[in-house]
């Protein structure tokens, strides 16, 4: 091979070198269609409330390749009615569920929207029997993202309600609550509910963390509205999970004018 072959070699080789170094740039990395789908769905939970089960997540905001999602239309949520309360052999199988609801986020829906956390209940349940859930994503043109994790509950007795006691002030609403001792269980704290009159009670209560008094103190509040308020007995089962109790009986108050 002569020597001006060989440099004309060289010279096409560097070429095509600088070519595929110089497009990388400007065409970014190659991303396959299942990768420009929804994320899952993060923070699913699922606890037993009254003698429903509160399911619980956050929405995806991204795709499957990291980009910023603007086409998430609903979520599809799955159920697995499991004929023992031992864990099933394979906690991890989906090929037993089935749809449970399919949720449109630019619908009304009995669903309940707190910025990124959606929150429904699942009233078809019955005492000593398990459940385990998954959800997934869709877009608006219907391509299906990832699924979660299942997650699985117990529901058993349902925990004694508490009973509510609301006392008026001029600045703030005090709130007691007693709790009746549970059959089953230890008691881990009260998660308590308000919502303004004539509004539906929300599935979030007011407190992050179960409160482990027997009192709160609701301030902030607007004159002239009256509040309704529920309380939940929060209680560590003897399996390890947490269950809320029925809702406690319903309590008005409103701020006291000044005297």
């Amino acid at each position: 091979m002569g020597i001006e072959v060989r440099v004309g070699m060289r010279f096409l080789l560097l070429f095509i070198l600088f070519s595929l170094l110089s497009g990388c740039g400007k065409k970014g990395p190659l991303l396959y269609p299942d990768m420009l789908v929804p994320a899952a769905v993060t923070a699913l939970t699922a606890n037993q409330s009254g003698a429903s089960v509160k399911i619980a997540f956050e929405l995806p905001n991204k795709d499957m390749a990291g980009r910023s999602l603007r086409d998430l239309a609903g979520v599809s949520v799955f159920k697995r009615v499991e004929s023992s309360l031992q864990q099933p052999d394979c906690p991890a199988c989906t090929d037993d569920f089935r749809l449970f609801r399919k949720l449109y986020l630019d619908l009304p829906d009995a669903t309940q929207i707190y910025g990124n956390k959606v929150v429904l209940l699942d009233g078809e349940t019955r005492r000593n029997t398990a459940y385990s859930y998954y959800v997934v994503p869709f877009a608006r043109d219907n391509s299906v993202g990832a699924s979660s994790a299942p997650v699985r509950v117990r529901v058993t007795l349902q925990p004694l309600p508490p009973v509510l006691q609301v006392l008026p002030a001029p600045t703030e609403i005090k709130l007691e609550f007693v709790a009746i001792p549970p059959e089953e269980g230890s008691i881990v704290g009260y998660n308590l509910y308000r919502t303004a009159k004539n509004e539906p009670m929300p599935y979030l209560p007011l407190n992050k963390e179960p409160l482990t008094g027997t009192t709160y103190t609701d301030s902030g509040l607007e004159r002239k509205t009256v509040y309704r308020y529920v309380a939940r007995t929060v209680v560590r089962m003897p399996w390890g999970g947490v269950a809320e109790s029925g809702a406690s009986n319903e309590a008005e108050g409103a701020l006291k004018e000044e005297e």
